[in-house]
């Protein structure tokens, strides 16, 4: 099930609220959670609940082993090869044996092993779960339970944000639900639909345009269009997505944290991971970077890790050596920033400077998402050729330009670059007070529009749960 279908917006997400809000108490509200979140991951496939199912029933043994036992290190250790091979089974066996057998075709590969939707997002939550609950004993739990509903909770379990099980445990039992909180976890949600079905929708259909063709009908313009539409959707898509699933959260009383901080606003490569996709980026930072020797151990060392990190966490975005690519490109100018061959920290530090510093990493952020866009190196090729100028302008191309850059389009598109800035932000806050009924009586006219746009057809899933 998904966050933009219309049978989750007007009938799973009704009836489940309706039915949240009469229980009373906390443990009949958490077992709610948990029936409604099984339920939720049950429509997309049954056979994704009952690996989840058992990825959480042997961390919890581990944990309870890790909780119990003189010395948790071997039995942390085991869980985390175990989670990991795991991950490797269902992730990237096809992709391992294809390598290794080049004549093995993609209809030849193994339906059985197919990732189910999150795969990625809950194995490592349970990871986090194991590895917190060695370092610290009382960051566990005896309650199977309690460890299950933190790993299948519907709002976080497609894409994330990726949350701490001691930070969500707290919740369980002393968390508020107001008219407030639920009021603006819903408009939250809204806005998030509104950011995937509309902003990420003109700029996907830009991008899938420019992407998918051939050699013959690009140029200039359409390689360097298709490069900054597809930076466009990737953020909408997923910000979007973390705005529904934060918003979500709130409507039941859960808090959870940030997932996106304007990152196209970014000084540095370093600066943008520190505001895109935050709950990996720390996940990595604490679990990988951090144990790794992080900068403790001098510029070369640092930049050594970021390297390793990164070309992990492009692996981690999929089986294909585009993502690897993808990792190894912000590695490689992380680590270059760290080591001060690329200034961007010294540039930031004056107002002109501060220009170029932005201009450097938008243009580092696109082009390492050509990569991360493409099927295959010979698509990244293509579209890096077209942005060189290496193809003509020919009638073929202008009238795909033409095509793509529709009216409405090219108001959604323009609309979608204003808003990378902080500005909604700042119109929030000029609502306060006597104009606070404004942004909710948007966001009422927002969910009409969404609602019509869904009636229509033309749906896209998110970007984020092929991972």
């Amino acid at each position: 099930m998904n966050f933009d279908s219309a049978f989750f917006i007007t009938c799973f997400l009704p009836v489940f609220a309706v039915v949240y809000c009469l229980l009373r108490g906390s443990r009949a509200k958490n077992a709610a959670l948990l029936v409604g979140s099984l339920l939720f991951y049950a429509f997309g496939r049954l056979s994704g609940v009952l690996l989840l199912l058992a990825v959480t029933a042997v961390n919890y043994g581990f944990g309870l082993w890790i909780r119990r036992a003189e010395r948790g290190k071997a039995p942390a250790a085991l869980a985390v090869i175990l989670d990991l091979l795991f991950l490797g089974a269902f992730k990237y066996l096809d992709f391992a044996l294809a390598a290794v057998l080049p004549l093995l075709s993609a209809e030849q590969s193994l339906p059985g092993l197919a990732a189910p939707v999150g795969i990625s997002f809950f194995t490592f939550k349970c990871i986090s779960y194991v590895l917190d609950t060695y370092r610290d004993r009382e960051k566990g739990t005896d309650s199977f339970f309690r460890l299950l509903l933190y790993v299948s909770f519907f709002p976080q379990l497609m894409a994330g944000p990726i949350t701490r099980f001691d930070g969500f445990d707290a919740q369980l039992d002393a968390r508020e639900i107001t008219l407030a909180s639920f009021a603006g976890g819903l408009r939250r949600f809204i806005l998030g639909l509104g950011k995937k079905l509309f902003l990420a929708a003109a700029a996907a259909r830009v991008a899938d345009g420019v992407f998918g063709a051939e050699a013959a009908a690009l140029d200039i313009r359409l390689g360097w269009l298709g490069a900054a539409a597809y930076t466009l959707q990737i953020f909408f898509d997923f910000s979007g997505y973390s705005d529904m699933a934060i918003g979500l959260g709130n409507m039941f009383g859960f808090a959870a944290p940030e997932n996106f901080d304007y990152p196209y606003t970014a000084v540095s490569v370093s600066d943008f991971w520190r505001r895109w996709h935050i709950s990996l980026s720390t996940w990595f930072r604490d679990y990988l970077y951090i144990p790794l020797g992080g900068n403790r151990r001098g510029p070369a060392r640092a930049a050594l890790n970021k390297l390793i990190v990164f070309a992990l966490c492009g692996l981690w975005h999929g089986a294909a050596w585009t993502f690897v690519v993808w990792g190894l490109w912000h590695g490689l100018l992380s680590a270059l920033e760290s080591l001060q061959v690329i200034p961007a920290k010294r540039l930031s530090e004056t107002a002109p400077g501060r220009v170029v510093a932005r201009v450097y990493t938008l243009l580092a952020v696109c082009l390492g998402f050509v990569v991360f866009r493409a099927d295959s190196f010979a698509g990244a090729l293509r579209i890096f050729s077209a942005m060189s100028g290496a193809f003509p302008v020919t009638t073929a191309s202008t009238v795909l330009l033409h095509r793509l850059l529709s009216a409405e389009n090219v108001c959604l598109l323009l609309l979608s670059a204003v808003l990378c800035a902080p500005v909604g932000k700042r119109l929030g806050a000029l609502t306060e007070g006597r104009l606070r009924a404004v942004p909710y009586a948007l966001s009422a006219a927002l969910l009409v529009l969404c609602l019509t746009a869904l009636a229509a057809g033309g749906f896209t899933p998110f970007i984020y749960f092929q991972f």
